[in-house]
């Protein structure tokens, strides 16, 4: 396992700057007749701003979480998924209001996360915390955690698993029920 997709310099900062502008448009109430596309020093063939690649945007005012929405599985090009995620975690969070324009103004840090292919995880005893991100599917529930999240929260790999059972609503020990599916990615996460 290993990612299969780099990201340049310039793309990383190509996708931060469309990040900021998606949230900045939104803030001011801007529409957007088309979401600006990468340069053609930028866009490679086959390169992976027009893969369908997953995404996450994570928003943290002086390291407290204020937003974070993804796709686990990209259903439009990268830089699209990028733009989308960026206004739906800074307005559509449910766990948080909307973000504001004197919040904007302050001590914002943006994430982003962008996520290779999911795959049936063979074996828990190999997630290694910091390096899988994980995905779990049982009884019509699903949890997801970002490769970070363990790390943040100084998770072992036990705790790791139980806490991606708790966030899917279920008892700790659901990885380990029958019928339990765990899927496992690595992602590429950088400042915005």
């Amino acid at each position: 396992m290993g990612i299969s997709f780099t990201l340049t310099d310039a793309e990383k900062n190509f996708l931060s700057r469309l990040a900021r502008m998606s949230i900045e448009a939104g803030l001011v109430g801007k529409a957007v007749d088309a979401i600006p596309s990468p340069a053609d020093a930028l866009d490679r063939q086959q390169g992976p701003l027009r893969r369908h690649l997953g995404a996450f945007v994570t928003i943290s005012i002086n390291n407290a979480l204020r937003g974070c929405i993804g796709s686990i599985v990209g259903q439009e090009p990268l830089y699209v998924n990028v733009w989308r995620m960026a206004a739906s975690a800074a307005f559509s969070d449910p766990r948080f209001p909307p973000l504001t324009l004197a919040e904007w103004r302050g001590d914002v840090e943006l994430d982003i996360s962008v996520l290779d292919e999911l795959t049936l995880c063979p074996n828990p005893e190999a997630v290694e915390v910091g390096r899988h991100g994980l995905v779990l599917q049982y009884q019509n529930q699903s949890g997801v955690f970002l490769p970070q999240v363990p790390v943040e929260q100084g998770w072992d790999r036990l705790a790791y698993l139980e806490h991606l059972c708790i966030k899917a609503g279920l008892p700790k020990d659901s990885w380990q029920q029958p019928g339990a599916r765990l899927f496992w990615f690595e992602a590429l996460v950088f400042p915005a």
